[in-house]
């Protein structure tokens, strides 16, 4: 295999690896508390210890993955465009009290 036909195949193969890992788990570790859901921090002797809450990951430690937010927002684009418009209801002559 040469080095342009090596080029040319990568890309499309790591985009499809990326794709499965998405879809596979759409949740990767926060990267600011690296999946704790709060900043370790360390007392005067050294020890580990629980800080502040995470503001990123509002404490959950999970965020969503940019390609899992792309697939969701082409998904909804998609869905807005083909949706049939909605129509209001049929006005009743009767009051809703009755």
């Amino acid at each position: 295999m040469t080095p342009l036909e090596a080029a040319i195949a990568i890309p499309p193969i790591v985009t499809v690896c990326y794709g499965l890992l998405c879809a596979g788990s759409p949740l990767g570790n926060c990267r600011k508390c690296r999946g704790f859901g709060f900043a370790m921090k360390t007392d005067r002797k050294g020890r580990p210890k629980r800080g502040k809450h995470c503001r990123r990951c509002d404490g959950h430690g999970k965020r969503i993955r940019i390609g899992r937010r792309l697939f969701n927002a082409a998904r909804r684009t998609w869905h807005d465009a083909t949706a049939e418009p909605r129509t209001p209801a049929a006005r009743k002559d009767t009051p809703p009290w009755r």
